[in-house]
C-alpha cells in the first residue's frame, strides 16, 4: 500500500464545539488535535544507558473511543511494525475522533536481540498483567497495562507465527462478545478463530481492564510479508471506521471471513524431510494428503492426511523436522460455520 497519508477530503472533518481535554501519557500532556511520541522509561541496560517504551499518541480533535495498536510483544515478530507505520502515515489527529496509542515495539529487548523473549528468557505474552516488583518481563507488562491498556476501549495486538512457522492472516477474539464479533468482521481477515486465551497473555487480561481485544496473526517471524502487512493495514483502518473514529475512501470493504472454533497441529510421526502439498488458506477434506514425510535417502514416503474438513491456518517453513514437530495447522471446518453474526 502507498506510504502517503490520505488527503483531508477522505477523512472525517472536524466540527465546532468545546475543546477536548488533553491526553496524558506518563508525564506528557497531548492537546486535542495533536500527536506526540512519548518515551516511557523501562529499565537501564547494564551499560548504564536507558531503554524506553515509545508510544505514538494521536489525540483527536473530536471525542471518540481510545484504541491502541501494539506490535513486537515477541521481539522477532516484525510485520506489525510495518502495519503500524503504514497506518500512522494515514492518520491525522485533526481529523480523528477519539485517540490512538500506537506502540510499534513493546519488547524492545527482544527486538534488539532478534529474539522472541526478554533477556531472562521469559515470554512477555505470558507475563500480563505484570507487577512493579517482579521480573523484567513482569515489570514491562505492568508498564504497558498502566500507561496504554487502562486508557483504551479497544486494542489491536499484532503478531506473526512462532519460529520456523508461518500463519494465514487471521483474527483471534472472543466471539461470544457481539462487539468483538462486529469488529472482527469489520477487520476482514480471511479467518476469524475463536481460540481460547492463554493464561498470562494480553488477550487473557485485557477484558479485566475494560478493553476489547483483537489479535491479528499473519506471516512468519524475522520477515516482512507484503500480503500480511497489506491485510493488516486495511483491517486496522476498517476497525477505526467501524468505531466511527476515521473515514477512508481508499480502503476496500471486507470480504466475509471463515470462522473456526477449534484447530489441530498435524505433527511428524517420524523425523525426516517434510514436503507440503498445501498452502496457507487451502481448504481440505478429511483424508486429503497435506504433504509427505520422507528421508534424504529415497524410502517409502509417509503421507500426512487431514483428519477432518479444514482450512490450512499455519505451516512449518523448515522442511527438516524431528518426530513430533508441528507440520500443518488445521482449523476444523466440519461445523460449517459461516460469517453471519
Amino acid at each position: 500500500m502507498p506510504d502517503n497519508p490520505e488527503t483531508p477530503e477522505t477523512q472525517a472533518q472536524p466540527t465546532s464545539g468545546p475543546p477536548r481535554p488533553p491526553l496524558k501519557i506518563g508525564s506528557v500532556e497531548i492537546p486535542a488535535g495533536h500527536k506526540e511520541v512519548v518515551n516511557l522509561p523501562v529499565a537501564r541496560l547494564f551499560t548504564g544507558g536507558p531503554l524506553s517504551l515509545s508510544v505514538m499518541a494521536l489525540h483527536g480533535r473530536r471525542p471518540g473511543p481510545c484504541l491502541w495498536l501494539d506490535a513486537a510483544i515477541h521481539g522477532d515478530e516484525l510485520n506489525g511494525l510495518r502495519i503500524i507505520k503504514d497506518v500512522l502515515l494515514r492518520l491525522d489527529p485533526e481529523h480523528l475522533c477519539g485517540s490512538v496509542l500506537a506502540v510499534p515495539v513493546v519488547n524492545v529487548f527482544g527486538l534488539v536481540n532478534r529474539s522472541r523473549y526478554l533477556p531472562d528468557r521469559r515470554d512477555l505474552n505470558r507475563s500480563f498483567p505484570g507487577s512493579r516488583r517482579g521480573s523484567l518481563a513482569s515489570r514491562l507488562a505492568r508498564l504497558f497495562v498502566e500507561e496504554v491498556v487502562k486508557r483504551c476501549d479497544v486494542g489491536l495486538d499484532l503478531h506473526t507465527a512462532g519460529s520456523r512457522r508461518t500463519n494465514l492472516p487471521h483474527v483471534r477474539t472472543d466471539l461470544s462478545d457481539p462487539e468483538c464479533r462486529r469488529l472482527a468482521d469489520a477487520f476482514g481477515a480471511p479467518l476469524i478463530y475463536a481460540a481460547k486465551p492463554i493464561r498470562g497473555s494480553l488477550r487473557a487480561v485485557a477484558k479485566d481492564f475494560g478493553a476489547r481485544l483483537l489479535v491479528y496473526e499473519a506471516g512468519e517471524p524475522q520477515r516482512f510479508d507484503r500480503f500480511a502487512i497489506d491485510a493488516g493495514v486495511n483491517g486496522v483502518l476498517r476497525v477505526l471506521a467501524a468505531l466511527d473514529m476515521w473515514e477512508s475512501a481508499e480502503v476496500p470493504p471486507p470480504q466475509p471471513s471463515k470462522l473456526g472454533t477449534s484447530a489441530k497441529w498435524m505433527r511428524a510421526s517420524r523425523s525426516g524431510v517434510f514436503v507440503p502439498d498445501v498452502e496457507l488458506g487451502d481448504t481440505v477434506e478429511k483424508g486429503d494428503v497435506l504433504g509427505t514425510l520422507d528421508s534424504p535417502i529415497p524410502t517409502r514416503a509417509h503421507r500426512v492426511k487431514a483428519p477432518f474438513d479444514g482450512l490450512v491456518m499455519g505451516l512449518t517453513v523448515n522442511p527438516l523436522v524431528h518426530q513430533g514437530d508441528a507440520l500443518v495447522h488445521l482449523v476444523d471446518l466440519s461445523d460449517n460455520l459461516d460469517s453471519s453474526p
